[in-house]
């Protein structure tokens, strides 16, 4: 896929709720950490979905059924229904059908999520490697998954058994921090057997796949906090995005991130949804945004000026995305980090 180079956030006059018809919305990190929601989601979700814009919930946490996701979030204050949730249980699931004869049994490693899914797509889930499953799936299965399946999981690989996974987040954000992701779970089973699974979730094409075939959606934007997961995946189904630094990713990383870690738009939470985003521009040797101007020195960016603290971070990604091209950039962020206070 060839596409042209982001080299600074994108600008937009309308509020993006307006420009997109469907959001395509991370959970973790962007609606709600630890179950509880971040701070002005649920009021901008209400406000986008008011001004007429199609929520969709798009996952890679496979552990829950959209029906709960539905319903959680309805409890949080944002009605859902259960097909306005996408997951990457979902996505792995009708990746494993199109490869396994209706009917086939399928060891399942992880939570109620998968086997839901699996069920959908007319699969009969197994707890055992001694219950002759033709695949194995293995997806986020919550803090206390036993050890033991993992164990499971080995034996029927060692086998031949071919392996799936939901996908490879290696971390998951929660009340009390970043906690072991799905894809750290992974990297175990692949370490004992030396084997290599065969993924569907964010960034992949089975999980954009899966959600334009049940959101019909002409002209999404994909909102996340992940760099190599929710913006990838929009990059690699060339569709637009908004990062929001509620989860994961942190100023340094959004500065040094390669052309398909950067995401069209840039702001501190979901209230980016319902306003335009202002322009970055070319100013001398910088770019300026808003009354801030950064450019890139030899050893480090620097950054003048004052005002929106997003609008220095936007004009520091213009000058770290230009000096890195299609690569990533290594300059010295910090100093011109803390005046933001990011």
């Amino acid at each position: 896929m060839s596409q042209t180079v982001r080299t600074r956030p994108e600008g937009s006059d309308r509020a993006l709720s307006e420009a997109y018809d469907t959001a395509l919305l991370d959970l973790d990190g962007v609606v709600y950490a630890g179950g509880n929601a971040i701070a002005y989601a649920i009021d901008s979700l209400a406000a986008a979905r008011a001004g007429g814009m199609h929520l969709a919930y798009v996952t890679n946490n496979a552990l829950r059924t959209p029906g709960a996701v539905a319903e959680h979030l309805t409890e949080l204050g944002t009605p859902t229904e259960a097909s306005d949730v996408i997951t990457s249980a979902q996505a792995v699931a009708r990746l494993i059908s199109e490869q396994v004869p209706a009917g086939a049994r399928v060891l399942v490693i992880g939570g109620e999520g998968l086997r839901v899914a699996l069920r959908e797509r007319g699969l009969e889930p197994v707890e055992s490697a001694e219950d002759d499953p033709v695949a194995v799936v293995q997806g986020y299965g919550g803090p206390d998954l036993p050890w033991g399946r993992f164990a499971e999981a080995c034996y029927a690989i060692s086998r031949g058994v071919p392996w799936f996974a939901s996908n490879t987040d290696l971390t998951i954000p929660g009340a009390r921090g970043i906690a072991p992701g799905n894809g750290a779970a992974v990297e175990v089973v692949r370490i004992a057997t030396g084997a290599e699974p065969q993924v569907a979730g964010k960034p992949l094409p089975p999980m954009h796949r899966e959600t334009v075939l049940r959101t019909g959606a002409k002209r999404p934007l994909v909102v996340g906090d992940r760099l190599d997961t929710d913006i990838e995946g929009a990059f690699n189904g060339e569709v637009d995005s908004l990062l929001v630094l509620t989860g994961v990713t942190d100023g340094p990383q959004l500065l040094a991130a390669p052309p398909e870690h950067r995401p069209t738009y840039v702001d501190t939470d979901l209230r980016g949804m319902l306003t335009g985003q202002p322009e970055v521009v070319a100013a001398g040797e910088g770019f300026r945004c808003g009354g801030w101007t950064a450019t890139a020195g030899a050893e480090r960016l620097e950054l003048e000026g004052g005002g929106e603290p997003m609008d220095g971070l936007r004009a520091l990604c213009a000058a770290a995305w230009t000096a890195a091209g299609d690569g990533s950039c290594g300059l010295d962020a910090g100093k011109a980090l803390a005046r933001l206070g990011l």
